[in-house]
């Protein structure tokens, strides 16, 4: 098949995404495909091998059989760059519009899971003109402690862009001296330290919340998402549809973050060289059967097609979902990947099912579209 592959995008997450698309291109061509490259880059211009600019992508689209926006973070894994396709009439690789964009959403995520049953971490949404508001004003800053407070969030938080992936952005507030830097030893990445358990002084958590509104401000304008953190293990769980229509569930990945960083950074995951993946994760039989039901129940609930990362929070009290990726890192050594290749389907098999299952669903846009 001929496949287009677009990376890229004029989000945080560019350099992620071209190595995913860069890893996808080769392992497509292994698989036998003819692929076009399409880079979408910082400033928003498409550029293909032929040429470059908007028309010109969505004439190279055309002639494609099936696409892989292999884009991460917003104007890409959001909805977007899908309804452009959609547009189009070319067939791709994942979730469609609607769940692409709650997906993308942290705060939609939760309502939308948690409707389905399944439990997801006590938090907080602010808009974000008021959380803008809130590193204005010291008023406005100490009425939203106090609605944190009110609202029964306790020990270290974690703040949030509500749109985004990567953890960029993404701050971990407490009190304590060193700023919640540093797990105890030897915790597990969600482990929540006997000393930061308790409630949060109004006066440092003013500080600290302050600072982290406007570290996440400055990756996205669409609100601030405050969680409490919770302790436990971190565990991915791959889902995957096979052309047949089938959707299945691949082993699951504990996650053992650097213990240098404060928990699963941006650079924990791209250059932490403590960070530590275990597949399969070393969990009860009947613990890793719950985690697939219910990342079965959340890909269902959400909409999602293709394939999804879902990432769980496994403490004393059950599973806990922390977020669902439509489309994650997929260079070979990422979580994704690493997965299946447990499960025995290398990484040209794995990209080759993407594009067969996308290429195999009905499209109901007529192709020939003209842009320009």
């Amino acid at each position: 098949m001929r496949v287009a592959v677009i990376h890229g995008g004029t989000s945080t997450e560019h350099d992620v995404s071209v190595a995913s698309g860069q890893g996808i291109i080769a392992g497509l061509r292994s698989a036998g495909h003819d692929v076009v490259p399409v880079l979408l880059e910082r400033s928003g211009e498409w550029r293909t091998g032929t040429g470059s600019g908007v028309r010109h992508a969505a004439e190279t689209l055309l002639g494609c059989d099936v696409a892989v926006p292999a884009l991460h973070g917003v104007l890409g894994e959001d909805g977007t760059v899908q309804g452009f396709l959609e547009i189009l009439g070319v067939p791709y690789v994942g979730s469609p519009v609607a769940a692409s964009a709650v997906c993308l959403d942290k705060q939609l995520t939760k309502l939308v899971v948690a409707a389905a049953g399944v439990a997801v971490a006590p938090g907080l949404f602010v808009p974000s003109e008021r959380a803008v508001a809130a590193t204005r004003s010291a008023a406005e800053l100490q009425r939203l402690v106090d609605d944190v407070l009110g609202a029964g969030l306790r020990g270290p938080l974690f703040v949030k862009p509500v749109h985004g992936g990567s953890s960029v952005g993404v701050t971990r507030v407490d009190a304590s001296a060193d700023g919640g830097r540093r797990r105890t030893p030897g915790a597990p990445s969600g482990a929540l330290p006997g000393a930061l358990s308790g409630a949060l002084p109004g006066g440092g958590l003013s500080d600290a919340l302050s600072r982290a509104l406007s570290t996440a401000l400055e990756h996205g304008t669409d609100g601030v998402l405050v969680e409490a953190e919770v302790a436990g293990l971190e565990v991915d769980v791959p889902l995957l549809e096979l052309p047949d229509g089938q959707v299945r569930c691949g082993p699951a990945l504990l996650v053992e973050s650097d213990p240098d960083e404060p928990f699963f950074t941006e650079a924990a995951k791209y250059a932490g060289a403590g960070t530590r993946f275990t597949v399969p994760a070393p969990l009860p039989p009947e613990q890793t059967a719950r985690l697939g039901e219910l990342a079965t129940t959340a890909y269902r609930a959400l909409g999602c097609r293709g394939l999804a990362r879902v990432d769980f929070l496994v403490g004393p009290d059950g599973p806990v979902l922390n977020e669902v990726n439509t489309f994650p890192g997929f260079t070979p050594a990422s979580q994704f990947p690493r997965m299946w290749a447990a499960a025995g389907l290398t990484y040209p098999a794995l990209v080759d099912v993407l594009v067969r299952t996308a290429a195999g669903r009905p499209v109901d846009a007529p192709r020939g579209v003209v842009v320009g």
